[in-house]
């Protein structure tokens, strides 16, 4: 929300740009599109939160490449409790955990979406097999 300047709920290219660099890793201008496109389920060519969020669930996978942007970006997510303390440490964490629980219910939603289109996919092969069958009845 903080750096979501047009309050629309997504991250646009110069939205990401800003954030970027307040948060001190500025990218150029194809490596804010690649870091958006590596994240962008629906192609929009912008970051909604679920996207947001998945950058951090590949972090924490070990999928993004090293020199990426996203890739700096996850890793200011990252604390130093010896010059954070511990009580800011334990407000990240506690962050952290919420963000955890919103992704989990992110991803169960992706999953059920992914079985979605697995049923209508299923669904659209049966019924161009019944209008094979009954095509072929007619040509016979």
């Amino acid at each position: 929300r903080r750096y979501d300047a047009g309050k629309d709920g997504f991250i646009d290219l110069m939205e990401l740009k800003l954030m970027m660099e307040k948060l001190g890793a500025p990218q150029t201008h194809l490596g804010l599109k690649n870091m958006i496109k590596e994240v962008d389920e629906d192609l929009d060519s912008k970051l909604s939160f679920r996207e947001f969020l998945l950058i951090f669930r590949k972090a924490a996978a070990g999928e993004l490449q090293e020199d990426s942007g996203l890739h700096a970006l996850a890793r200011l997510s990252e604390i130093d409790v010896s010059t954070e303390g511990v009580k800011g440490a334990k407000n990240f964490f506690e962050a952290k955990a919420q963000a955890i629980n919103e992704m989990s219910r992110f991803e169960e939603e992706i999953r059920a979406e992914q079985e979605e289109k697995k049923k209508q996919a299923e669904e659209l092969k049966q019924r161009k097999a019944a209008f094979k069958e009954l095509q072929s009845t007619f040509t016979q």
